[in-house]
């Protein structure tokens, strides 16, 4: 049984609508739908909340599957954020080209908004268990971040001495 069948049925059992649910655990009615029907998890503190109100363990709330099931929306959500931030890249090398080819400095600005898109796309494409799983290849991780902070700055540099 998943977290949002558990979570459904002891409502249910209880006698509570999820907009009362809501209320005593201090969340919205959207969230309690969400959890229902497996398509978020709560927080840790919320978790705590129905645990104390149907007086259970948070053991019995969350089961192996439902840590599954939060890997793959994880993995939903990464993947997402991986295609966004290739089209960013793709606007930054293009406006990078653009502002060279045509020898318009004004070009870098689209350029630079590109960048700025792909690093934060980059940072958000990561799973949070794999960003903990990654601190065990701490010195391959480093190596990476030092490569694509040289790659960048190097653009910026770039940038700056085509718009002199």
């Amino acid at each position: 049984m998943t977290f949002g069948e558990k979570l459904k049925k002891l409502r249910n059992e209880s006698g509570m609508t999820q907009d009362q649910l809501a209320e005593k655990i201090f969340v919205t009615r959207t969230a309690i739908s969400k959890w229902e029907t497996n398509n978020g998890y709560p927080s840790i503190d919320s978790l705590k909340e129905i645990s104390n109100l149907f007086g259970i363990s948070i053991d019995e709330l969350i089961s192996d599957a439902d840590v599954e099931n939060k890997k793959i929306l994880d993995k939903k959500a990464a993947r997402k954020f991986y295609y966004i931030a290739l089209v960013f890249l793709g606007i930054t090398i293009l406006f990078a080209l653009l502002a060279v080819g045509l020898r318009q400095p004004l070009y870098n600005i689209g350029s630079i908004c590109g960048m700025v898109g792909y690093i934060v796309s980059a940072i958000l494409q990561r799973p949070k268990y794999k960003i903990i799983k990654n601190r065990e290849h701490i010195v391959s991780y480093v190596i990476q971040r030092v490569i694509l902070f040289a790659i960048i700055i190097g653009i910026i540099v770039t940038m700056i001495l085509s718009m002199i």
